[in-house]
């Protein structure tokens, strides 16, 4: 497994979670930016969910922190 980390908005919804889905075959870790944290979690916990914190940026970059690549579906 590699040490990067993908950072998926929305991994648990329509479009997201093919992307996640996909980057978890491949090997990053992958967390996802939700407005739904405490949705079901389809991928068995193996994506960490953070809240999307868009009205308050110190809280969104701290979710950001050590994301190699950002993949934004809102």
């Amino acid at each position: 497994m590699t040490s990067e980390l993908h950072i998926v908005t929305g991994a648990f919804g329509y479009s997201g979670k093919y992307i996640a889905a996909r980057l978890l075959n491949e090997g990053p870790r992958v967390r996802t930016i939700t407005n739904s944290t405490r949705r079901a979690n389809p991928f068995g916990g193996k994506v960490e969910a953070h809240p999307f914190n868009f009205d308050a940026p110190e809280k969104l970059v701290e979710s950001l922190r050590g994301a190699t690549v950002f993949y934004n579906n809102y």
